[in-house]
């Protein structure tokens, strides 16, 4: 069921406008900036490929407190993550994704991360995420599903990427947040009987 979901929205997301797109990106951008917490550190962005919302006006308008990382993908299936701004050499990596050439001990541990944005496929309003199906982002922050932020998890998603429900899997790490370009959704795990 996942993958013909996920199928679906891909499709749809390729569909957005690349105007609604930049349009999506500064809203977003707004939205996250007003609720990073004002004390600062290391926020993860991600590189926008397949018509995922872009980042970038984000990353040019943090303020000097926060450092913008990118994720990259250790031979472990985990991500690590190291600071980057425009201009700095970039490699692809087995995905084709535009990443720092680090090696695992030069990036930053995920516990390291003051706020994550996390790519999205999909997501519903209690803060489950559908990704790609690789797993990266939710082994990588396993960590979260015992304890609470820091790192803050947010989601950058189109609204048309909201989804009524989806089958948690027992790796599955919910998001805090998502920021759509119609705002911010705080995430809270529906109440179990």
């Amino acid at each position: 069921m996942r993958q013909a979901l996920r199928q679906h929205l891909k499709a749809e997301r390729l569909r957005i406008a690349p105007t609604a797109r930049m349009a999506a990106a500064e809203a977003v951008a707004v939205t996250v900036l007003e609720h990073l917490p004002a004390s600062g550190g290391y926020l993860a962005g991600y590189w926008a490929t397949g018509g995922e919302l872009p980042l970038h006006v984000l990353q040019m308008r943090l303020p000097a407190n926060w450092i913008w990382c990118l994720p990259v993908v250790l031979p472990d299936k985990q991500l690590g993550f190291a600071p980057w701004r425009g201009g700095d050499p970039l490699g692809s990596n087995r995905y084709g994704i535009p990443e720092p050439m680090l090696s695992a001990d030069a990036c930053l541990e995920p516990e390291e991360m003051h706020a994550v944005i996390l790519p999205v496929l999909g997501f519903t309003a209690d803060g489950l995420r559908l990704g790609m199906g690789g797993g990266y982002y939710d082994r990588s922050f396993a960590f979260r599903k015992q304890a609470t932020a820091p790192p803050l998890l947010i989601g950058a998603a189109y609204t048309a990427q909201e989804i009524d429900s989806l089958d948690a899997q027992d790796w599955d790490v919910r998001m805090d947040a998502v920021a759509t370009e119609r705002g911010w959704i705080d995430c809270i795990p529906e109440e179990t009987p």
